[in-house]
Parts: structure tokens; sequence; C-alpha cells
């Protein structure tokens, strides 16, 4: 005789549509309300001009000391700087921006997933961090430097304002995106998507497509390019690291007693 099936923890946890409709506009309302918070407190300190001159040292270090950056359009000196504050405020909130995102699909997990979800989100937030960290403080300057090596010494070399600024935003959303690899590599494996030794037997095409998504979303320098190629391909080991161990320890229960019983 047949053993029963074990009851589904999310059978009967089914709402109507209306109500998934309600949820996410409040999920949307916390987001902003987040973003709000941040870009008033930015406002106050250090405002909009300490984050310009903050985002623009390092091209001011490779540019005369009497050189500024300039602002060609019109209605640029109002909206560049506006436009940073609202990126610098949507990066502070990151972690709550993921929150709500994880908080809107938390019903639908089980609680094995559920208690592996906020450190996810913890993680990601910091890769994010990392990666943007790594733009400022390392890539951007040797980049400039590199570009300013090849300007002739009869040309003056005074960037806009807003072709920068857009020019770094491109950057810091690219290496935003690309420290993301550990956790994709995480999912995949855990979701049963791929296996680790596939990862590991993919490693020599990664490479590849590591170069080319680094030649597609940075600028035409071999400094960027390498910059973000080779943190890539240094991630993906680390997730294939850390696949190991979260295929394990997210194992469901019934799982896990099945693994016991196999052994």
């Amino acid at each position: 005789m047949s053993q029963p099936d074990k009851e589904d923890e999310l059978a009967g946890s089914e709402q109507p549509f209306v109500a998934h409709l309600v949820e996410l506009r409040d999920r949307l309302l916390y987001c902003v309300y987040g973003i709000v918070v941040a870009v008033v407190a930015l406002a106050i300190w250090p405002g909009p001009n300490g984050l310009i001159d903050f985002i623009a040292q390092p091209i001011r270090a490779h540019m005369p000391p009497e050189a500024k950056l300039i602002a060609v359009g019109v209605f640029s000196p109002f909206f560049v700087p506006l436009k940073v504050l609202m990126m610098v405020a949507v990066l502070a909130v990151l972690p709550w921006l993921m929150y709500q995102a994880w908080a809107f699909v938390a019903p639908g997990l089980y609680s094995h997933e559920r208690r592996f979800a906020l450190p996810l989100i913890i993680f990601g937030s910091l890769l994010a961090y990392a990666g943007i960290a790594f733009v400022q403080f390392f890539v951007l300057d040797r980049m400039f430097s590199f570009i300013q090596g090849f300007t002739p010494s009869s040309v003056n070399a005074t960037p806009d304002i807003a072709s920068y600024v857009e020019a770094i935003l491109s950057l810091y959303l690219a290496f935003g995106l690309a420290f993301q690899v550990p956790i994709v590599v995480m999912l995949l494996a855990r979701f049963d998507m791929v296996s680790i030794e596939k990862l590991k037997e993919f490693r020599g095409y990664f490479i590849v497509v590591a170069f080319v998504i680094a030649a597609i979303v940075t600028p035409p320098d071999v400094i960027s390019q390498l910059a973000l190629a080779i943190p890539m391909v240094i991630l993906y080991e680390v997730g294939i690291i850390g696949a190991r161990w979260f295929v394990k320890v997210s194992r469901a229960p019934e799982d896990e007693s099945e693994a016991e019983k196999a052994s």
C-alpha cells in the first residue's frame, strides 16, 4: 500500500490575481519611498555638488590643476547633478530594493528557499558595491591615464560633464552586473539548470565570453576591458566553489533524507 504524499507547505497559499497586483503596488511604493528618503538625505549631505566633485576625481587627477569639466548643454548644470543624485540614491538603497523584490516572491517559496534568499540579497548587493568601487577607485584612474597618454600636447582635453557622467554610469552598471557572476552560477547549479561538472567544462568558453562582453560594454581601451574580463573570470571560479556549498546547504529536507538513505 503506497504512502500518502507529504502535504505541500505551499498548498492553499494561492492568492487572487488582484491581491498580487495590490502586493506589487505596495512593494513598488516601498521602493519609491526608500529612494525618496535617500535623495533627501544625499541632497542635504554631501549635496549634488559634493557628489559631482567625488565622481569627477578620477578624471580631474589627469587634468591641469586649473582645468575644469565643461557643461555644453544649456540645462546640463541642472540636470547632470540631479541625474547623479538619483543614481547614487538608487545605489544607496539597493539592498532595500532587492528586499522588496524578495518579499514579493517570498510567499511562493518553500521555507528552505526563503532561508537563503536574504543572504543572497546581501551577497549580491555587496558584489554590486564592490564592482562600482572597483570602477571608481581603480579602473577610471588607469583608463584616463592610458587615454591621456595618447592626447597630443597641442590638444586641451576638457571633457563635457554630461558625456563623462553617462560614460561612468555605463561602467558602473556594467561592473555591477558583471560582479553578479557568482550569484548567477550558484543559482544555475542550485536549480539544476547546469551541473557543476558542466560549469567546470565551460571554463574555457567563459573566458572568451568574458572578453567579448568586456569589449562590447567598456570603452575601446585595453585597460578597462582587461579590468572587466579578468574579474569576471575570477568570479566565475568563485561561483563554482560557492555553488558546491550552496547546492548542499540549500537542499530541501526530503532531498537530504533521500541522499542520506542513498549513501
